[in-house]
């Protein structure tokens, strides 16, 4: 079947939103990410949250392209970062007209962890926004199973699961288990793909995640396998950063290249082997 897909911010990270809309628009997307917050010290921080002439050009950049913002990133609840401080990041999602953002819980305090999951959703639901958590596979909250206990415990009916292809490769999650989990958690999936070998340590880790990942099929991370455990009308949203190849051909050049992969190879029936695990599931 045809899916809709969205062009991730990580995915051409160099762009400012109102570019990265036009370049969605270019190269055939129905949605883009908007990455607002910076999870690392070197990465740009578009300031629509803080101005509103940056909102106002990125909605003027909606309307005119007719693409529309999926989901917006990121309230990384670490020890240190409370719910209360995405208020702001939730409003900006509001007014974008995402209903989506994207969270993770980087927090050896597992209660604290749920607890701060929770109340994020209680803040996100009056707006009518859905918190999507991602497990990144280095971190506290990194499988399926530790993301499966957070929304267990919290029972929030805006609550989601943000599966990525990287994460759920790298940390052995289960297909069975992804199977077995609630459809209505998966509103939508982060698509890429990459080598079947570890990173070799942590600097090679957080490198391949946010510099080094391939177009699905182009890899081993059976991507049509996991999306296969899924709803098959979600939203797949390429978040494929690759800084070599987008230095050589450009984040438009990627951004197409990486929509015309996705669609060859994703566009199509699941494989028999995971037709095979549904009927066991179901």
């Amino acid at each position: 079947m045809k899916h809709l897909y969205s062009l991730a911010h990580l995915s051409a990270i160099g762009l400012p939103p109102v570019d990265l809309i036009e370049v969605a628009a270019r190269t055939g997307y129905e949605y883009v990410g908007l990455r607002l917050t910076r999870v690392t010290d070197t990465e740009p921080l578009y300031p629509i949250i803080t101005s509103t002439a940056a909102m106002r050009a990125t909605q003027a950049a909606l309307a005119q392209t007719g693409v529309r913002v999926w989901d917006v990133e990121l309230a990384r609840m670490d020890p240190a970062h409370t719910p209360e401080m995405y208020q702001p990041l939730l409003e900006a999602t509001a007014e974008l007209g995402a209903r989506h953002i994207i969270a993770q819980l980087p927090d050896p305090d597992r209660a604290r962890a749920h607890d701060r999951f929770a109340r994020l959703c209680e803040l996100a639901a009056p707006l009518g926004i859905t918190v999507n958590l991602e497990f990144p596979w280095w971190t506290e909250t990194g499988n399926l199973a530790t993301a499966t206990a957070v929304l267990e415990a919290t029972q929030a009916p805006n609550a989601g699961m943000l599966v990525d292809m990287l994460h759920f490769y790298r940390s052995h999650s289960s297909l069975q288990a992804l199977a077995e989990l609630p459809r209505q958690w998966f509103n939508y999936a982060h698509v890429c793909d990459g080598s079947a070998a570890m990173p070799a340590d942590l600097a090679a880790t957080l490198f391949e995640a946010r510099s080094c990942r391939l177009a699905p099929g182009e890899g081993e991370f059976g991507v049509k396998d996991i999306l296969a455990t899924m709803p098959q009308d979600m939203t797949y949203v390429l978040e494929i950063p690759n800084d070599s190849v987008c230095a050589e051909i450009g984040f438009e050049g990627w951004a197409r290249h990486i929509l015309q992969a996705a669609k060859r190879h994703l566009d199509t029936e699941p494989a028999p082997q995971i037709n095979k695990l549904l009927e066991t599931v179901a």
